[in-house]
């Protein structure tokens, strides 16, 4: 599949590109070497190769589903510079 300058000014005002007339020769030649270089790609041979679901190999850290009481509340508090009532207290930002 090549790509004539035609096209690419067909393409261009579908998309509503504007390419300088001294550009579109090099754009014409510049897409259809890529279009050269996706062909070269489909004449690899990846008979007995599966498919990648993610560039890593290493599976997904899984932590216990286990029921819990949640009542960290006090643990959490005791991070916080200041706590009323049970909650974070923060300066009043807005008047």
């Amino acid at each position: 599949m090549s790509f004539n300058e035609t096209t690419i000014k067909n393409i261009s005002k579908l998309a509503r590109l504007k390419f300088p007339a001294d550009q579109e020769e090099k754009f014409t030649e510049d897409i259809n070497s890529i279009l050269n270089w996706v062909e070269e790609l489909k004449e690899v041979n990846v008979d007995g190769i599966e498919p990648l679901i993610s560039v890593s190999l290493q599976e997904p850290w899984m932590r216990k589903d286990e029921v819990t009481t949640g009542d960290l509340q006090q643990e959490l508090l005791m991070n916080a510079p200041d706590a009323v009532h049970g909650f974070y207290a923060v300066p009043k930002m807005v008047e």
